[in-house]
């Protein structure tokens, strides 16, 4: 099946604002994204308590932002997403939780070239199982470890695929199960068409290992569960 382009999935996002408004319930599709999202906050606060300017890669609503500013107030904030609705949204959010200064950037993060330590902060919620080919991933990541500060972190969280195969049908029949108590079997198979459509998610090893590879050295996990993850990397 040919993947969706990166116009599809900008329309797809285009037109759903209003849901991804919601700090509760904005990713009901996604196993613990509620507590996933604390996690990051919590982890980017504890870990980089002096941060002073996040990048949030594929902001949406601006969500993971504004959990974050409950840590770390009045922090200067660059939102990159695809959607302008979803800027908007964002800019509208974040701008009556901080005085710092709020940029905005639509485009695609293979696209952008970051400027070189700028950042002390970078979140990444729901958005890099879009990225396609390795050497994508590898540019991608690449370009997080030069765009953060030394002391600075990357926080991810996010659907990934498993490397074993029987483990990867294991976690594809316990997330339909999630989705089917959460809804019915109607939204699971919707979910599931437009995951098999739009995404390309890799493990988590796969990513991790990526981290050290570009040139974190100080990698970790923060939770995972149904073929969800949520982690990070220090840059020394």
């Amino acid at each position: 099946m040919a993947k969706s382009t990166v116009e599809e999935i900008r329309q797809r996002f285009d037109a759903d604002v209003a849901r991804f408004s919601n700090l509760e319930t904005g990713q009901s599709a996604t196993v613990d994204a509620p507590l996933a999202m604390a996690l990051v906050a919590k982890a980017a606060a504890a870990v980089t308590p002096k941060g002073r300017h996040v990048l949030d890669v594929g902001c949406g609503a601006g969500n993971y932002t504004l959990r974050l500013l409950q840590h770390l107030p009045n922090l200067d904030v660059t939102l990159v997403d695809l959607s302008q609705p979803m800027l908007d949204r964002a800019k509208e959010r974040v701008g009556a939780a901080t005085t710092g200064t709020i940029t905005l950037i639509q485009d695609d993060i293979r696209n952008i070239d970051l400027p070189a330590g700028r950042f002390d902060i970078i979140l990444a919620a729901a958005v890099l199982h879009h990225l396609r080919e390795e050497s994508e991933w590898e540019a991608v990541f690449s370009k997080f470890h030069r765009a953060l500060r030394p002391g600075g972190s990357i926080w991810i969280f996010d659907l990934v695929d498993c490397a074993i195969p029987a483990l990867r049908e294991m976690m594809r029949q316990q997330y339909g199960e999630y989705l089917t108590k959460f809804k019915d079997e109607a939204y699971r198979d919707h979910v599931f068409a437009y995951v098999e459509k739009e995404d390309t998610p890799r493990p988590l090893v796969f990513q991790l290992e990526l981290l050290r590879r570009v040139g974190f050295n100080q990698v970790d996990v923060l939770h995972q569960n149904t073929g969800f993850a949520a982690f990070g990397a220090v840059r020394d």
